[in-house]
């Protein structure tokens, strides 16, 4: 991943179409409340695994966030108990406190809640996004491209050096610059500058290093945000050049929610989506159907 900045807008924009989607006279009066935030247990600070929180709002809707930035986590375990009963948008305002490094569990609580948020819209509204049908958010690599990835990902590596492309990787862990698999590991964001596709975790929208990224790579026409952050409300971002999201869609709460406590895999619960810009209607369109 890369290191935290400031917000760089679309979180404000992000909270203002909530605002105005729940104005709206088919919502008006039943913006949900929280009823819980889950947490997962703790990992070992060396291990490669991502993990989540859930924000779970009355009525089952989920949403999730990472939890591994900084002392997150800790902050969490003392700020989730009070979040019962929480109007979910009070509760979203917190995405805007700055970065996840500084305002660890506000930010990361109002994201999890705008995903929440998200994921209740576009339930009422009938909305579900398409199967992803790899995990590579259908980037499809080709031979003699230069690809970039934001966030080390192990598993996909080998697929995209296979089909013939190549392959640098941008990420803050010290430990994991270099080379590695024969691929070119490095801090520099300058290196996306070549890319033409982009493959990001999601948690960009978590650290506010979105609009930087998106400005080092401005010959990228994919640029796909993944991972069970990726679960905001598109409208702000496929208007900032990201083309893709690949994210979690929960199908079954409760069982999802027992197994992210336990830290076991989610596979049965959740099915992965892959939404591109070209696919979706849009908020307006969504609304207008409630």
């Amino acid at each position: 991943m890369t290191p935290p900045t400031a917000p760089d807008g679309h979180e404000a924009d992000t909270l203002a179409l909530l605002r105005l989607a729940f104005a709206r006279p088919a919502l008006a009066g039943l913006v949900p409340r929280v009823k819980a935030v889950h947490l997962p247990p703790p990992r070992p600070a060396e291990s490669m695994a991502g993990e989540s929180c859930a924000v779970e709002l009355e009525g089952g809707a989920i949403g999730l966030s990472y939890v591994l930035q900084g002392h997150t986590l800790e902050d969490l375990q003392q700020a989730a108990p009070a979040c019962a009963g929480v109007d979910a948008l009070h509760l979203a305002a917190g995405y805007l406190a700055g970065t996840a490094a500084r305002y660890g569990a506000s930010r990361t609580l109002g994201f999890a809640a705008v995903n929440a948020l998200t994921a209740w819209i576009f339930a009422r509204a009938g909305f579900s996004p398409p199967d992803a049908g790899d995990s590579l958010a259908a980037i499809d690599p080709q031979p003699g491209e230069r690809i970039g990835m934001i966030g080390w990902f192990p598993p996909l590596v080998p697929r995209i050096v296979a089909a013939g492309a190549t392959l640098v990787v941008i990420e803050m862990r010290a430990d994991l610059v270099g080379l590695r698999e024969g691929v070119t590991v490095t801090h520099d964001a300058a290196a996306l500058g070549p890319c033409t596709k982009v493959l990001s975790t999601g948690t960009l929208l978590l650290n506010g290093t979105l609009g930087r990224m998106l400005a080092a790579a401005p010959l990228a026409t994919r640029f796909a945000l993944v991972g069970p952050s990726a679960g905001s409300l598109p409208d702000p971002l496929f208007a900032r050049r990201v083309t893709d999201l690949g994210g979690s869609w929960i199908e079954d709460g409760p069982a999802f929610i027992e197994t992210l406590k336990a830290g076991a895999k989610r596979q049965d619960s959740a099915r992965k989506f892959a939404l591109r810009a070209a696919d979706y209607p849009g908020l307006p369109a969504l609304l207008d159907r409630l």
